[in-house]
């Protein structure tokens, strides 16, 4: 699996170093160098890269310009590169895959690269599945509707019920039905217990498939809840509500997740 990549910063020095330590790496291939935003989004669309390197701070269209620049397309995995870290909340809200500092180190690379190779391997492993699906419901009809009926009823063993968090230097072994809810940051997730809250580098997508949906439903583009520890819920404006759990937080829910709340209600 060769990984197509761009790389984006305004200054040559940066862009020459990363492209060193790079060469480390042999699945990744560089198909194009960018020194400001306009370039980059020209050369994105252009090329449909798997990976970017994107500095932040550039003359122009900053990194953030650059990402909001591809709206319309489907986008690449994005790694920040930048020698400021007061950006790092709104790099992972724009979905990085991870935020770099300058020097880049090579372990932290290396890392970040390996994230990049798991989420691509997930999307071909759905595009492949995707495939499949559609030859079926073509050629085979009645193995469709029964591949769709099984997969439709999940076995409720292959959630897991303890996860391993590595959180300043130390591995806690978390008690699933302890967990009260998860916020997310990007690849970062906040796990809060009644006496504790852990940070876990996951994303939230890969997290929801460890759990299960019957107990943990997200109910706001970053906040998973675990259902059980829901005590009452208070209606809000504009159709939204709170869920108040019960350690007496409380939990905003949006109105695109209101079908969650009305098992609570009916």
């Amino acid at each position: 699996m060769t990984i197509r990549t761009i790389l984006v910063d305004d200054e040559s020095l940066a862009i020459q170093g990363l492209k060193l330590r790079l060469e480390a790496h042999e699945d990744v291939e560089i198909v194009e160098t960018c020194s400001n935003g306009r370039e980059a989004i020209r050369a994105i669309k252009t090329h449909k890269p798997d990976l970017v390197f994107l500095d932040i701070q550039m003359p122009g269209f900053d990194g953030f310009s650059v990402v909001q620049g591809l709206m319309e397309v489907e986008p690449p995995l994005f790694i920040f590169c930048t020698a400021y870290s007061d950006h790092a909340i709104r790099a992972f809200e724009a979905q990085a895959v991870d935020y770099l500092m300058k020097p880049v180190e090579e372990g932290r690379l290396a890392d970040a690269l390996d994230r990049v190779r798991q989420r691509l391997s997930e999307k071909r492993q759905v595009q492949e599945a995707e495939k499949l699906r559609e030859v079926l419901a073509e050629v085979a009809p009645e193995a469709m509707n029964e591949l769709s009926a099984d997969g439709d009823a999940p076995a409720a063993n292959r959630f897991e019920k303890l996860i391993n968090i590595k959180d300043r230097g130390q591995i806690f072994r978390v008690d699933v039905d302890s967990i009260e809810r998860i916020d997310a940051a990007g690849d970062y997730m906040c796990i809060y217990t009644a006496d504790n809250s852990l940070i876990l580098r996951e994303t939230m997508k890969d997290l929801e498939k460890r759990l299960d949906p019957r107990n943990f439903q997200r109910v706001h583009r970053s906040t998973i809840v675990n259902l059980s520890q829901v005590r009452q819920v208070k209606p809000h404006t504009n159709g939204e509500c709170f869920l108040v759990l019960e350690s007496g937080a409380q939990v905003k829910v949006s109105r695109s997740y209101r079908d969650v709340v009305a098992r609570f209600v009916h």
